[in-house]
């Protein structure tokens, strides 16, 4: 709260607040008094100090070799994304091979889906013209649609996910993808370490080579993999 009491606005930053002359915390339903100190003015000796300091700053970190460092740090990034590549390099000849199977399954349970919902259109036709007639076959599709209505809901229930095409043809393809995974004795969990590893380096490698952050330490930059 201010002086007089109000509540300062939650808008308000902290640099505003501690140019009041002073204010209270309250905490608990505990008030503390709090008065910042006096903010001076820098002058224009203090901001040539600040720039000479600046530029001394600048030309010691030039002498240090830090290109150098930078250099070698590339250096030894690109090796070990070279040993990374060598290392993954057996994985994607095997995952081309499971992802070819995977795609041939999930294609030819889509045609299978196709037949089956052709041979049940043609057996109903058959009944409903031929056979019987349609008074009787009413209540037969009725419940034929509602049961297929229950399955639906009954997938989206097990799996969470919406009963539709792209992601039941998504969950097909994945599972096939895992089961020729495990049948060709390849690691995914390996893979994928092996992928964001790749992509990490592949990172760090590109930030020391932008101009831009070319003086900042690995360390600083918040780690990004590209999607």
């Amino acid at each position: 709260m201010d002086q007089e009491g109000a509540r300062v606005a939650q808008s308000t930053t902290i640099d505003t607040l501690l140019r009041y002359n002073s204010f209270q915390l309250v905490l608990n339903d505990q008030k503390y008094q709090v008065v910042p100190p006096s903010v001076e003015t820098m002058t224009n000796e203090d901001l040539a100090t600040l720039s000479d300091v600046k530029t001394l700053i600048g030309q010691l970190y030039s002498q240090l070799n830090v290109d150098q460092h930078q250099f070698e740090q590339e250096k030894v990034l690109v090796q070990k994304l070279e040993e990374l590549k060598l290392q993954v390099q057996p994985y994607e000849k095997v995952k081309v091979d499971i992802e070819g199977k995977a795609l041939k399954r999930t294609t030819g349970l889509a045609w299978v889906g196709l037949g089956l919902m052709s041979l049940q259109f043609g057996v109903l036709a058959r009944l409903t013209w031929w056979e019987y007639s349609w008074d009787i076959m009413e209540p037969v599709t009725y419940f034929i649609t509602y049961g297929t209505s229950v399955a639906m809901f009954a997938y989206f229930v097990l799996t969470r996910q919406e009963y539709n095409y792209e992601t039941l043809r998504d969950r097909q393809y994945l599972i096939g993808l895992h089961k020729n995974a495990k049948k060709s004795k390849m690691s995914v969990e390996t893979y994928n370490k092996l992928k964001e590893e790749i992509a990490k380096v592949e990172y760090d490698i590109k930030r020391l080579r932008d101009p831009l952050q070319l003086r900042v330490p690995l360390r600083e930059v918040e780690y990004k993999p590209e999607q």
